[in-house]
């Protein structure tokens, strides 16, 4: 039998997708097939900034609990895994030892050790007459206990996405923030006097990015493609986080009051980082829950930016071709979410063989943020402008309308990167120098930038 050209062609298509889609057999990030080290996390090495303590603490944890009740979320059925990992007292004395002002004793299985203890004294009378020389030493008594735990775990307290698809090829991305809480206290073992509370959270990211193709090739014959990545933040890691900071902040707290103190030597350390830790607690009454880290907007009020575009006309003439541009902007934030934008631009526009021009535009955008007190957020603008073929001796300033949506990325406070597409549909048919058909001219546009913020 044999295949047609295009069948030929449409073969080593599939084998060229299929080679690259080998990739994504096996994660990107790569396979760990050996047991490793643990990582450590950034409150942990916090921990290294602490001064010393004059004596480490003796503290006891008999239980500290998962408080929340609640089973993972599942959009299949009943789960019956909870959301939150069961030993949270060997994480809370890890922390504890880690941070070496804290000597734990053993106290969550305080039974166990009771038990060998008893063993042993009777294992030492029965072989020595009843005369053992060697006693064991007396437990260890805790002067502080610790006590606590998970007390919420909230789910999607913040979620969105976005995406766009043109002639079946298309791609997404989407993204789901949970948030885990923690409450740790240290209750004195002489009075039962509740000494400090220390109440700490960590968000809990989830991200998906997908792309697909779903195109026909021919009358009968359909093509799919479709790839994707999932990144979720382990909750282990994420609690782990939660309780070494609640432990952190524990520490300061109990210099502050003069609960326990640090050597001679360390005192202005000491006091350095209580200033630190002053400035956070001053910091931390602007977030808000939901709605981003903090009631401040990130980027300034005012900012200057420049793209680089690919514009494809939808003229009288086809095929269109795609061709390059580029512009600058200016914009105003007037409030959280909406700004004013104003864009001067130089576009290349055309159509194979039979137009080809190039034009300037003038806009004035209307621009809303989706999430304006996160490092990453969607927006969409709307607006009115003018457009004048540069290139044609006829050439006049005519209007348009346009909108469109994209993505912008905070690398630094000042500094952000943006992706977007933009619709331009013009109030007249005659871009192109021709008058034909029911619409007017239009032209599509996708576009790579970067905005500076000026200011703070």
């Amino acid at each position: 039998m044999k295949l047609s050209t295009k069948n030929i062609l449409l073969l080593l298509c599939l084998g060229g997708l299929f080679q690259a889609c080998g990739v994504f057999f096996s994660p990107p990030a790569g396979v760990e097939y050996q047991s490793v080290i643990g990582e450590v996390t950034a409150t942990e090495k916090d921990f290294k900034k602490l001064p010393k303590p004059q004596e480490p603490i003796v503290v006891g944890v008999y239980k500290f609990r998962d408080q929340t009740g609640q089973y993972k979320a599942s959009a299949t059925g009943a789960n019956w895994s909870t959301a939150v990992p069961q030993g949270l007292t060997t994480i809370l004395i890890k922390s504890l030892e880690d941070s070496k002002w804290f000597a734990p004793i053993e106290r969550e299985n305080i039974g166990n050790l009771l038990n060998e203890r008893q063993i042993i004294r009777t294992t030492r009378q029965e072989y020595t007459n009843g005369q053992a020389k060697e006693t064991l030493a007396p437990l260890l008594f805790a002067g502080i206990l610790l006590e606590g735990g998970v007390i919420s775990y909230d789910t999607n307290i913040l979620t969105g996405g976005a995406g766009a698809r043109y002639f079946g090829i298309g791609g997404s991305t989407e993204y789901r923030q949970d948030r885990i809480t923690v409450y740790l206290r240290a209750v004195s073992t002489n009075s039962g006097k509740i000494l400090k509370t220390i109440y700490t959270s960590k968000t809990i990211l989830s991200q998906s990015v997908n792309a697909s193709m779903f195109r026909y090739v021919d009358t009968e014959r359909l093509m799919e493609a479709e790839v994707g990545v999932t990144n979720n933040e382990p909750v282990q890691m994420a609690v782990s986080e939660a309780i070494n900071k609640a432990v952190y902040l524990l520490i300061l707290e109990g210099i502050k009051d003069n609960v326990w103190n640090a050597t001679n030597q360390d005192k202005s350390k000491a006091d350095a980082l209580l200033a630190e830790y002053t400035k956070e607690v001053a910091e931390s009454t602007k977030r808000i829950p939901g709605k981003g880290d903090w009631d401040s907007n990130r980027r300034a009020k005012f900012s200057i930016g420049a793209s680089v575009t690919a514009n494809s006309l939808r003229g009288d003439y086809a095929p269109s071709t795609s061709q390059f541009g580029a512009s600058g902007n200016f914009k105003y934030l007037f409030s959280d979410h909406f700004s004013l934008n104003a864009a001067y631009g130089y576009q290349n526009l055309s159509s194979d063989r039979y137009f080809k021009a190039q034009f300037t535009s003038l806009e004035l955008d209307l621009e809303y943020l989706m999430l304006p007190f996160n490092n990453f957020t969607p927006y969409f603008s709307a607006g009115l402008g003018s457009f004048e073929n540069i290139t044609s001796k006829k050439g006049k300033i005519q209007l348009k309308s346009q909108f469109g949506a994209g993505l912008e990325y905070m690398v630094s406070p000042s500094v952000g990167i943006r992706g977007f597409g933009k619709y331009h549909v013009g109030f007249t048919d005659d871009w192109d120098e021709v008058i034909s058909g029911k619409r007017n001219d239009h032209f599509l546009q996708f576009g790579m930038g970067v905005q500076v913020y000026l200011g703070k």
